[in-house]
C-alpha cells in the first residue's frame, strides 16, 4: 500500500486547507520582526489586503473562525481606533504598495453599522488607495445584517462581490448548529442584495448537519438557485475543538460524500462548473474571477485581529483562539496596542523554501486548473514532480491527471481534497499543530 493509500483509509473529511500553514502552526516571533524587515525584498505591487472584523450577532456551532458575539459599541469603537493605527503603521513600514483584490472577512463586517463601514472603506482608501470601484472586492454578511442601509454603502462604494452565509434553508438543520435563523429573514436578506445592485453573489451552505437527508439538502439546493448566485460554496460540517458541537464524537463520512456527491452532480446540472472541492461557479462567468485563488507566491496584507499577512519566508498574525474567553482576550490586547507595537509582526512562522513549495503545491493542486509545471518551474526553478515525487502517488490511484505540464486532481481527487491536503504538510508543519494549546 502506497503512503497516499493508507492515509486516505483515515476518511475524506480529514481537514479544510483553506490556508498553509494554518495558524495553529504559528508561534511568538522571538524576536519580533518588523515589518520593514519582512517586506523588504518583496515585490508590493498587485497585493490582497484583507480586513478582518471579528463581531458576529450570533455564534454559529461549527464556526471556528476568530470571532466574538454580541460586542458592546464600545469595543467596536475601539476596534476602529486600533485597526486606524494599525493601518497607518504598517503603510509606514512597507513604503509604496497596491492590491488588485481586497476583501473584508470575520466574523461578520456587515455587524458594523453603515457608518462605521464607511469609516472602514475611507480608511483603506485614505491610507493604501485601496478602492473597492477600482479592485474586486468581497465582502462577507449574514442573514441578519444584510440590511439595506449597509448594502447600500456596499452598493455605493463598488463593491463587486457579496457572500452570504445562509448553510440551509431548512430551519430546523440551522437550530442544530445553534444558530436561531428564520427562512424569512433569510430571503429578505437575498433580496436585499438582488435589490442593492451588487453584481455577485456568493451563497455558503453546509452538508451532513444533524437530521439532514438527501431529500432536505437538495431542497436547500433548489432555493438557493432560486437567487440565481453567481457562486455557490458547499462545505461539509466538520467538528472541531472548543466549537458549539465539538463534543459530538461522531463521524458520518459517508453521509457527507453522498450529499456532496448529491450537491455536485445538481449543480453541475443547473449550470455551475465546479473549481474547487467547495466552490461552484455559474458557467459563463470568467473563470479568472476567482479571489480565493490569487496567494500562491504570498503577497497578502492582513489587517485586523485575527487578519494574516503573508510574505514569501514570513506568515504572521495575532495570536488565534476559538474559545470565548481566549478571543476576548486577544482582543483586549489589540484595541490597547498603541501606534508603534503594529509595526512588528510577533506571531507567526518563517517558512523555509520546502514549506513555500509546500504551499504553492497545495494552492494549486486543490483547485480545479491544477499544478502547472511551468509557473512552479519559474518560482523555484525545479520541477514539482522532481521536488514530490510522492505526487505520482495520485496518479497511480486514479485520482489526478497528468499532461506533461500540469497536474490535475479529477473528479475522484477533487472529492479527496480534504484527505489529500493534510497528506502534503509537512512533519514540522503538523508536529506544531498537534501541539498547539487550544484557548
Amino acid at each position: 500500500m502506497t503512503a497516499l493509500a493508507a492515509h486516505l483509509r483515515g476518511g475524506p473529511y480529514q481537514a479544510y486547507t483553506y490556508g498553509y500553514p494554518h495558524k495553529t502552526a504559528y508561534r511568538p516571533l522571538d524576536p519580533p520582526v518588523s515589518l520593514r524587515d519582512a517586506w523588504a525584498d518583496e515585490a508590493r505591487r498587485n497585493l490582497y489586503l484583507y480586513v478582518h472584523v471579528p463581531f458576529c450577532e450570533m455564534r454559529c456551532g461549527f464556526c471556528n473562525l476568530f470571532t466574538t458575539v454580541g460586542a458592546p459599541a464600545a469595543l467596536e469603537a475601539a476596534y476602529l481606533d486600533a485597526l486606524e493605527r494599525q493601518a497607518h503603521a504598517v503603510r509606514a513600514q512597507l513604503g509604496e504598495v497596491s492590491f488588485s483584490r481586497i476583501a473584508l472577512g470575520g466574523g461578520t463586517p456587515t455587524y458594523l453599522e453603515a457608518a462605521e463601514l464607511e469609516r472602514v472603506f475611507d480608511l483603506l482608501d485614505g491610507v493604501f488607495g485601496a478602492r473597492p470601484d477600482a479592485q474586486p472586492t468581497s465582502v462577507e454578511t449574514s442573514p441578519a445584517t444584510a440590511t439595506p442601509e449597509r448594502l447600500a454603502v456596499l452598493a455605493a462604494r463598488g463593491v463587486s462581490r457579496v457572500s452570504i452565509g445562509v448553510q440551509s434553508f431548512v430551519e430546523s438543520e440551522v437550530r442544530s448548529v445553534g444558530r436561531s435563523q428564520r427562512n424569512a429573514e433569510v430571503h429578505a436578506a437575498l433580496s436585499n442584495i438582488r435589490a442593492a445592485g451588487l453584481g455577485h453573489l456568493n451563497i455558503d451552505l453546509i452538508y451532513g448537519l444533524a437530521h439532514q437527508t438527501p431529500e432536505t439538502w437538495q431542497h436547500s439546493l433548489e432555493d438557493a438557485l432560486r437567487w440565481a448566485p453567481e457562486e455557490l460554496f458547499l462545505y461539509p460540517l466538520y467538528v472541531r475543538p472548543l466549537t458549539g458541537i465539538g463534543r459530538l464524537g461522531r463521524t458520518w463520512d459517508d453521509e457527507r460524500l453522498e450529499l456532496y456527491r448529491l450537491g455536485r452532480a445538481f449543480l453541475r446540472a443547473n449550470g455551475y462548473v465546479q473549481t474547487s472541492m467547495r466552490r461552484f461557479q455559474r458557467a459563463e462567468l470568467p473563470l479568472e474571477s476567482e479571489p480565493e485563488y490569487t496567494c500562491q507566491l504570498d503577497g497578502m496584507v492582513g489587517l485586523g485581529c485575527g487578519a494574516r499577512s503573508y510574505t514569501r519566508g514570513l506568515h504572521y498574525a495575532s495570536e488565534y483562539a476559538v474559545g470565548a474567553v481566549g478571543v476576548r482576550d486577544i482582543l483586549k490586547d489589540f484595541v490597547a496596542r498603541p501606534a508603534e507595537a503594529f509595526a512588528f509582526a510577533t506571531n507567526g512562522l518563517r517558512l523555509s523554501a520546502d514549506e513555500q513549495r509546500r504551499r504553492f503545491l497545495l494552492q494549486s493542486l486543490l483547485h480545479h486548473a491544477g499544478v502547472s509545471a511551468g509557473l512552479y518551474r519559474l518560482a523555484f526553478g525545479s520541477s514539482p514532480l522532481e521536488d514530490h515525487p510522492e505526487l505520482g502517488e495520485l496518479l497511480a490511484l486514479g485520482l489526478a491527471t497528468w499532461d506533461g505540464e500540469t497536474l490535475k486532481l479529477n473528479d475522484a481527487g477533487l472529492e479527496q481534497s480534504d484527505a489529500i491536503g493534510p497528506w502534503l504538510y509537512s512533519p514540522a508543519v503538523q508536529a506544531l499543530s498537534a501541539e498547539f494549546a487550544w484557548r
